[in-house]
């Protein structure tokens, strides 16, 4: 009986998985864009620079805020 074994045989050869930088790079945009939209909403004070108006945005992340250290009160 023979028994494979994970580990690799001494002197052969470890295929290591490429990644293409251009998907990678993609998905920095992505995640960076999509962080920041998140850092707006949690840290927007109703004020002048709110997209939506009125005082939604702001209790639906008012833990949030307290958590991150912005003031609201």
């Amino acid at each position: 009986m023979s028994q494979s074994s994970a580990a690799p045989v001494a002197g052969s050869p470890v295929a290591l998985p490429t990644v293409p930088l251009m998907a990678v790079g993609t998905w920095l945009v992505f995640v960076g864009l999509l962080a920041m939209l998140v850092i707006f909403f949690v840290s927007a004070d109703q004020g002048a620079v709110s997209l939506p108006a009125g005082n939604a945005v702001h209790e639906w992340v008012h833990d949030a805020r307290h958590l991150l250290g912005y003031p609201c009160h």
